[in-house]
C-alpha cells in the first residue's frame, strides 16, 4: 500500500521544515501502520479500509485526549493533540457534512423500513458500512437516534 511511501516522504519533508508537531503526529500514524502490518496473522500489507479504520482510531484517540485535557483545564496539553488530529485527518477521505450523512441515513432507513429503535441496529449496520472512512460514527449514531425517535 502506497501510505507507508507516502508517510516516510511527508516525514522527511517535515523534518527538513522542522515541524515538529506534523513530525510526532506523521511517526506516531507510521509507528500504528508498521505494527498493524505485523500484528498476529496479518500479510504484511493493509488494505485501503483498514488503513482508514486506523487513522480514525488515531485521530479519535487524539481528540478524546484533547477533550480530557480541556476538561481539566489544561489547554497546554490540548492543543498539540488537537493539532495532530487535524493532520491525521489530512490522510482520511473526504468527511461528508451532517447534511449529506443525515440524507444517506434516511434512505437507509426508507429502504429497510424502520420505524422505531428496535431498528436501530440494522440501520446502524448499514450506515456504518455504507460511511465507512466518510463520517465519524458518533455523528452516524446521533442521527439514527434522532430519526428513530430517541
Amino acid at each position: 500500500m502506497g501510505i507507508l511511501n507516502t508517510l516516510t516522504e511527508d516525514i522527511k519533508n517535515a523534518m527538513r521544515a522542522k515541524d515538529s508537531m506534523k513530525l510526532e503526529a506523521l511517526r506516531a500514524i507510521k509507528s500504528a501502520v508498521l505494527l498493524a502490518q505485523t500484528a498476529g496473522g496479518n500479510s504484511g500489507e493493509l488494505s485501503d479500509d483498514e488503513a482508514i479504520k486506523l487513522l480514525q482510531r488515531l485521530v479519535k484517540q487524539r481528540r478524546d485526549s484533547a477533550a480530557i485535557f480541556n476538561e481539566q483545564k489544561r489547554p497546554d496539553l490540548a492543543e498539540p493533540e488537537e493539532a495532530q488530529a487535524e493532520i491525521i485527518m489530512a490522510y482520511l477521505p473526504e468527511q461528508l457534512s451532517e447534511e449529506a450523512v443525515a440524507k444517506i441515513i434516511d434512505e437507509i432507513i426508507a429502504k429497510i423500513g424502520a420505524a422505531s429503535m428496535k431498528d436501530m441496529g440494522k440501520v446502524m449496520g448499514m450506515a456504518s458500512g455504507q460511511l465507512a472512512g466518510k463520517a465519524d460514527g458518533k455523528l452516524i449514531a446521533t442521527l439514527v437516534k434522532e430519526k428513530l425517535g430517541a
